[in-house]
């Protein structure tokens, strides 16, 4: 018995020291020269472009664009697409959607009345239905439809769709105009994309209502959906645009936010929109404007 454990350890010995000199073991065991063993976190997830600021003339800005397959994100200015600043018009996306959920309002055709004040903007002196209101940034429409709504069921809705700093204090039909509600442009493209994806608080019917109202152009190539917000009432003014592309199988969300010190800077919606369609083209995404 004793003879046996012996020959049985030496046999054991022997099949270890030939394992340790084959060549092909070592060859497969160890890395080959000149290549690099790369592992989901070292793929570049995020990249920042620097260059970007030229197509922001010397203004403060931030981008960020988030490809959905690829998931990926580029950024221009990090830390500032991290600050939060006030919505403006890009809060009548959620707007639209809480007045759907509600009930307060049928759907995109639904119409509220003009009570006569003249608005330097012309598109607005008239009666105004969800989806002209949207697509001409009509203030007073999303006002009346926030009234209409009202605080308590506002604030449930926006804590519930996680949106921004969920801080809905001040008037309700000006908080995300000069009240406490911040969002960020990082913020905004996780928003957006939960929206695309139909993960908030809401039915299928009030989201796709707002996809249709939110598109800016439609071809056989792509769909482009966003909006615009400006802040003006405050002395730092502030432009955004926000939005997603859908081409190639493919979805692109992005935010751009400007920011002007000077009362008579330009920093708009229509300027931030302006800045992001030109970085679009730049990416190869939009075709030349």
């Amino acid at each position: 018995m004793r003879r046996t454990r012996v020959l049985v350890l030496s046999f054991t010995l022997l099949l270890a020291l030939l394992a340790a000199c084959n060549p092909l073991q070592t060859a497969t065991s160890q890395p080959l020269p000149n290549t690099t063993v790369q592992t989901e976190t070292d793929l570049p997830v995020s990249e920042e472009k620097p260059e970007l600021e030229n197509f922001f003339e010397g203004m403060k800005g931030a981008f960020v664009l988030y490809d959905l397959n690829g998931q990926k994100t580029i950024r221009f200015n990090t830390q500032r697409c991290a600050e939060p600043f006030l919505p403006a018009s890009t809060f009548k996306i959620l707007n639209a959607l809480i007045g759907l959920e509600t009930g307060v309002i049928s759907d995109e055709n639904y119409k509220i009345a003009w009570d006569g004040t003249n608005y330097e903007i012309a598109s607005w002196n008239q009666d105004q239905t969800l989806a002209t209101a949207f697509q001409n940034s009509v203030v007073w429409y999303y006002q009346e439809l926030a009234r209409r709504v009202g605080e308590e069921r506002m604030r449930h809705y926006v804590e519930l769709a996680d949106y921004g700093n969920r801080d809905i204090s001040g008037k309700i039909d000006t908080f995300w105009l000069e009240g406490g509600l911040r969002i960020s442009a990082d913020q905004q493209v996780d928003f957006l994309k939960r929206f695309y994806q139909n993960d908030l608080p809401f039915s299928t019917s009030s989201i796709d209502i707002v996809k249709k109202i939110m598109i800016l152009e439609s071809t056989d190539s792509y769909t482009f959906r966003g909006k615009t917000g400006s802040v003006q009432r405050v002395p730092i003014h502030t432009g955004w645009f926000v939005g997603y592309l859908e081409r190639d199988g493919n979805v692109y969300f992005f935010a751009t936010n400007i920011e002007s010190t000077d009362p008579d800077g330009f920093a708009s919606g229509a300027a931030a929109r302006e800045i992001t369609e030109n970085i679009l083209v730049e990416e190869g995404l939009l075709p030349p404007r």
